[in-house]
């Protein structure tokens, strides 16, 4: 899919079918995600779709449904959600701007995926994966086992992503391959052993790895403020394609 054609609402289908929630209601228009409160974007509003319903009546609906479940009322935000004032209107309800965040893509067609030594990529999950990615990740201990089920969920190929030093894991990360596009997720080191190339060793290999599975296009989401992400991914030839944002009450 060319540049002209790939549309952020396209992509954002595509990220959601790569990691789906536990549990996903279609409300005239709107994607409502939920899974247990781990993560916001599996944990959100989605206004994807054109709507019929009176917003004030949309967005109190949902609110009931979130906190039905002991969870903060929610929305992810882009520049293409409809309707398209609905950043002002939350605002102007006092739900408040959270985590600016640059979804990056690169063609895989013509991409230069220098040889480098790879980690190490599965299509099964290992205990030790599960409890290194959980902990570089700062998944707290009662949602580990929320992190499985959905990692369970995943339909689409799927590879786990380790690279063992001394004796011990030095960086994982995950990536999965769903319509021709191969998403990475999580991309995170050790914290003693960051600036070593760790993370560039992950993502290069992961971008193999989703070629082989027939990716033409590889995307990630990386938080806009961590500087150091950022930098490594515009080095490796991704770019920014559009951002998101939270409106969380």
């Amino acid at each position: 899919m060319t540049d002209s054609s790939l549309s952020i609402r396209y992509l954002e289908e595509i990220s959601m079918t790569a990691l789906p929630a536990l549990h996903t209601v279609y409300y005239d228009g709107w994607v409502l995600r939920f899974a247990g409160g781990h993560t916001r974007r599996a944990n959100s509003v989605n206004a994807l779709y054109p709507s019929t319903l009176d917003l004030d009546e949309k967005i109190a609906h949902c609110a009931d449904l979130y906190r039905g479940q002991g969870l903060p009322v929610v929305f992810k935000m882009t520049d293409a959600v409809i309707p398209s004032d609905l950043d002002a209107q939350l605002e102007a309800r006092g739900f408040a701007l959270a985590a600016p965040t640059s979804v990056q893509v690169a063609d895989l067609r013509n991409f230069s995926l220098e040889e480098s030594k790879s980690a190490v990529i599965t299509s099964e999950r290992s205990p030790r994966w599960l409890e290194a990615y959980a902990q570089m990740n700062e998944v707290p201990a009662y949602r580990r086992d929320l992190l499985g089920r959905m990692l369970d969920g995943v339909l689409t190929p799927i590879g786990y992503a380790t690279i063992e030093q001394g004796g011990a894991t030095a960086a994982v990360g995950l990536g999965v391959v769903a319509h021709g596009y191969v998403g990475l997720f999580d991309i995170v080191t050790a914290p003693h052993l960051r600036q070593q190339g760790f993370g560039r060793r992950i993502v290069m290999s992961l971008l193999r790895w989703g070629q082989s599975q027939g990716a033409h296009t590889a995307y990630l989401q990386v938080v806009a403020e961590n500087t150091p992400a950022v930098s490594l991914y515009q080095k490796v030839g991704f770019r920014e394609f559009y951002r998101y944002w939270y409106r969380a009450l």
